[in-house]
């Protein structure tokens, strides 16, 4: 029984167990989640093709609070908020909104994004984010994921060059940053949590 307990994500602790109550707080959590997706993509600098913001920091946390299905859920509700037009995404609607913006120059990162939350809530869901060694890999390998999508959408479109210099070269110290931070965090709640 004690196995079952600890190897859920954070939001266990908090969610009703079954019934309409579970749903409900799952779609309310979902809908949070997505407000803060689309804040922290708005908290931005920009570096060129792809600007850098607190987004993937934000999918960390969220992935790793919520688990994989509520993670993964969060970012397609996300994802579909953008398609439909909402202005959710780092550079809309000064870059455009919708599916042009889907597919153009950060495209890859987008469906990044949903697998690097697939990586670490499946990460949460197995008690991986109780260490701070074991989440940091499992952080990393979700970065190096979401890195990897961007870099090949973006080289499709202006080259392999151009993508690494713009695409991938800025972001490896910030989101290094991010990673640390992330693979701190959870653990460190998980502590607190069990006091």
């Amino acid at each position: 029984m004690a196995v079952a307990t600890t190897m859920r994500p954070l939001v266990s602790l908090a969610l009703p167990q079954k019934g309409a109550a579970r749903l409900a707080t799952q779609i309310f959590l979902a809908v949070v989640g997505t407000l803060i997706l689309t804040l922290s993509a708005k908290t931005k600098v920009d570096f060129g093709p792809v600007d850098m913001s607190l987004q993937t920091l934000a999918i960390f946390l969220i992935a790793a609070v919520f688990g994989l299905r509520l993670g993964v859920a969060t970012l397609l509700l996300y994802l579909a908020e953008g398609a439909l037009g909402v202005p959710v995404f780092q550079s809309s609607p000064e870059k455009g909104v919708g599916i042009a913006y889907m597919l153009g120059t950060t495209g890859g990162y987008l469906v990044g994004f949903v697998v690097a939350a697939a990586i670490v809530g499946y990460a949460a869901d197995r008690g991986w984010d109780r260490s701070i060694v074991t989440f940091f890999g499992a952080v990393l390998l979700a970065e190096i994921v979401m890195l990897a999508l961007g870099f090949a959408w973006l080289a499709g479109l202006i080259g392999a060059e151009r993508a690494w210099q713009f695409g991938i070269v800025p972001f490896i110290v910030p989101d290094l940053v991010k990673v640390a931070l992330a693979s701190a965090a959870v653990p460190a709640v998980w502590s607190l949590a069990r006091k």
